[in-house]
């Protein structure tokens, strides 16, 4: 195969592919207080373009790091995206998420039996806003929990390992 196939998500993410750098804000939750950390985020063409990787690093201020890595592909019998995430918080992956898009915005939402997190991915003017919220047990609405603000940087640019 020469080329992604048409509706890749190579495709529906291009304004994401890229590396990324900036910070987020988390709220205060139950397991921590409101921080903020250095974040490095990379989207990238894998499987000739039926596929987008998604990787992310925090920093905190005390040098501790959490990391997770993502990919993104097309569901060629729904107009949708799929998501498939694990990260370094120790918990087991979850099945894949389903991804819509509304003027510009990804939105996925993970379920599990602790609750449910809602993540939008957007990119205007430049600038990558990941924003993530919860849902648990009962409640009805979304409690926010972290936004990353990033600019893209230049292909060439050291990154901090």
């Amino acid at each position: 195969m020469d080329r992604p196939l048409p509706g890749s998500a190579h495709e529906a993410l291009e304004a994401f592919l890229g590396h990324w750098t900036g910070t987020t804000q988390w709220e205060a939750t139950p397991w921590g207080p409101a921080r903020v950390a250095a974040v490095e985020v990379t989207f990238a063409r894998a499987a000739a373009g039926l596929a987008v990787t998604h990787s992310y690093r925090h920093t905190e201020a005390d040098g501790a790091r959490s990391e997770g890595h993502g990919v993104f592909t097309m569901d060629p019998d729904r107009p949708d995206t799929l998501w498939y995430h694990v990260n370094s918080m120790g918990l087991p992956p979850e099945a894949p998420a389903r991804a819509s898009w509304l003027e510009g915005t990804l939105t996925m939402e993970r379920r599990s039996d602790r609750g449910t997190s809602r993540h939008t991915f957007r990119v205007d003017d430049g600038v990558l806003t990941h924003s993530a919220g919860l849902r648990l047990g009962s409640a009805t609405d979304f409690t926010p929990l972290m936004i990353s603000v990033c600019r893209r940087v230049d292909e060439d640019a050291a990154v901090p390992a």
